[in-house]
């Protein structure tokens, strides 16, 4: 009996020093602590906008009513070159919503088990289209320019090298050559990769400071990475003087009528937006900011998106992965076709053709090669005729 006492004792004291490595370790590279990081790490990624600090993004005072009407989906879906019944496509591919808007008005609606209209799904890259949103917001009111250099607003992180030569514009477009790939690792295993360390940050700015190396010369070449977006989403916070969740609730949220309160995780509470991941909405609200697209930037008779940036935004200028065009974050994957896309399976699909705006949340693993056949099943049901 000793014995064993003595191993439990042994081994208590051994994880204790274990946690206290492990939470000094965290606390040095700015990460969450040990039980923080690890949830982060393991959890759907339904699950990730509360197990990160987050500011809040209101809605609109009155939200603009949706229009309903009842819309059947096809019988069959093909999918990675299988025809699925429509329900087992849902399935298949992990979807949380889907929801179809056809010239403005509810033709579908449907979400899985324990989701709601108002559950706050997260959108990880589709919160790139919203920070271009605000930028073009910026660019319009002429208090940046896309020839700026991302050092003007940050001159102490000047460092010598062509880091200093990054401009808006190169931003905007996924060849500013920043070195954080784009890399992300499956599980706990892989979260020393710098794009881990980015999303899991509690400091986004020494994050920054520690990571100016550059992959290749500005305007050089065309590499999707998130870094530029999250630089995009300082210069907003910088220029507006305004924490970013703030300023896009009184410029884009209320006045697109959403109905749900939006968030956006954060470094800290206080700190800094992760604007190139971690805005998280409900389904209906993402549909809300599909429609600009379809009325020229306009949501009723406010002006959301200025002419001059819906045309920037919506003519691709380059090549990136799958040979999908790209422009100031919004991916054409076929020709005037527009989608804002997240990591595990988060869209806003628009076809200006139909008038269709399709959103899609879902859960898709990390490791997941989904995005080309989910495409082009949404392009067939927003191509359908009804």
């Amino acid at each position: 009996m000793k014995r064993l006492f003595k191993v439990l004792r042994n081994t208590v004291i051994s994880l204790g020093v274990l946690y206290i490595a492990l939470f000094v370790f965290t606390r040095v590279i700015h990460y969450p602590d040990p039980i923080a990081s690890i949830k982060l790490g393991l959890a759907p990624a339904s699950k990730t906008p509360t197990l990160m600090p987050w500011h809040v993004i209101d809605p609109a005072l009155k939200p603009t009513a949706i229009p309903v009407t009842a819309e059947k989906m096809p019988d069959e879906i093909m999918y990675k070159g299988t025809s699925l019944p429509f329900n087992e496509f849902l399935k298949q591919t992990d979807t949380n919503a889907f929801i179809v808007l056809r010239n403005g008005v509810m033709t579908f609606e449907w979400y899985k088990d324990g989701v709601s209209q108002q559950t706050q799904l997260p959108s990880y890259s589709v919160a790139k289209t919203m920070t271009s949103i605000m930028i073009g917001q910026l660019v319009s009111q002429g208090k940046i320019k896309e020839s700026d250099k991302f050092v003007d607003y940050f001159p102490d992180l000047k460092n010598g090298s062509s880091f200093d030569l990054v401009t808006i514009k190169q931003l905007l477009d996924m060849q500013a050559g920043v070195g954080v790939s784009d890399n992300y690792p499956s599980g706990p295993s892989g979260w020393g990769v710098a794009i881990a360390q980015m999303y899991a940050t509690t400091d986004l700015d020494w994050f920054l400071k520690n990571n100016r190396k550059m992959a290749f010369e500005p305007g050089t070449e065309s590499e999707y990475r998130s870094v530029d977006t999250q630089m995009l989403g300082m210069i907003i916070k910088k220029v507006t003087g305004k924490k970013i969740a703030d300023y896009f609730s009184q410029n884009v949220w209320q006045i697109v009528g959403a109905k749900y309160p939006a968030t956006w995780n954060v470094d800290r509470i206080g700190g800094t937006e992760k604007t190139f991941c971690c805005f998280n909405a409900s389904g209906i609200d993402y549909a809300r900011v599909g429609m600009l697209f379809l009325n020229g930037g306009y949501a009723g008779p406010n002006k959301v998106i200025d002419k001059a940036w819906l045309k920037r935004m919506t003519t691709p200028v380059t090549t990136l992965d799958r040979n999908w065009g790209y422009a100031a974050q919004l991916w054409h994957p076929y020709p005037n076709i527009y989608m804002a896309m997240g990591l595990h399976g988060q869209f806003i699909f628009i076809n200006p053709e139909t008038r269709t705006v399709i959103v899609k949340l879902s859960d898709n693993p990390t490791d997941s090669d989904h995005e080309s056949d989910t495409a082009k099943a949404l392009l067939e049901i927003s191509n359908l005729k009804n």
